[in-house]
């Protein structure tokens, strides 16, 4: 949202988001580790995106945080992989389905898209009840 080829400081985006400079610090370590930010030291250091927003997708970001897309647990009862149980193989086809059509929401959203929203719904005044 910034636009700026100058890096932001840990506090600056902590306060704009709403979370705690720990928490932050937590996530965008793990983003710099993955090589989707970058950070420099010093008195005018901070992180800034790697990448431009543009060449950057959602599913990217959340297949490196939380691994490949699975919509549901196919762990079976109690979570234990192996046999199957009634209904695997009838629903099994809907669920591929449903882990394709995410994923490719995911793969089809940048981070510019994201931020277009973003500004669109802004300038809209569209009402936002997100909690």
């Amino acid at each position: 949202m910034r636009n700026s080829s100058e890096p932001a400081k840990i506090q600056v985006i902590a306060d704009a988001q709403g979370i705690p400079a720990r928490f932050l610090e937590v996530i965008l370590s793990e983003l710099r580790h993955g090589g989707f930010v970058e950070s420099r030291r010093g008195r005018d250091g901070g992180y800034m995106l790697a990448r431009q927003p543009e060449d950057l997708t959602v599913g990217e970001i959340i297949r490196h945080v939380q691994g490949p897309v699975d919509v549901v647990n196919h762990g079976g009862a109690n979570g234990q992989r192996g046999g199957r149980v009634r209904g695997d193989y009838a629903f099994g086809q809907m669920w591929e389905q449903m882990r394709s059509a995410v994923s490719g929401i995911y793969d089809g959203t940048t981070f510019a898209d994201l931020v277009r929203r973003e500004v669109s719904m802004r300038q809209s005044g569209t009402a936002n009840y997100a909690i």
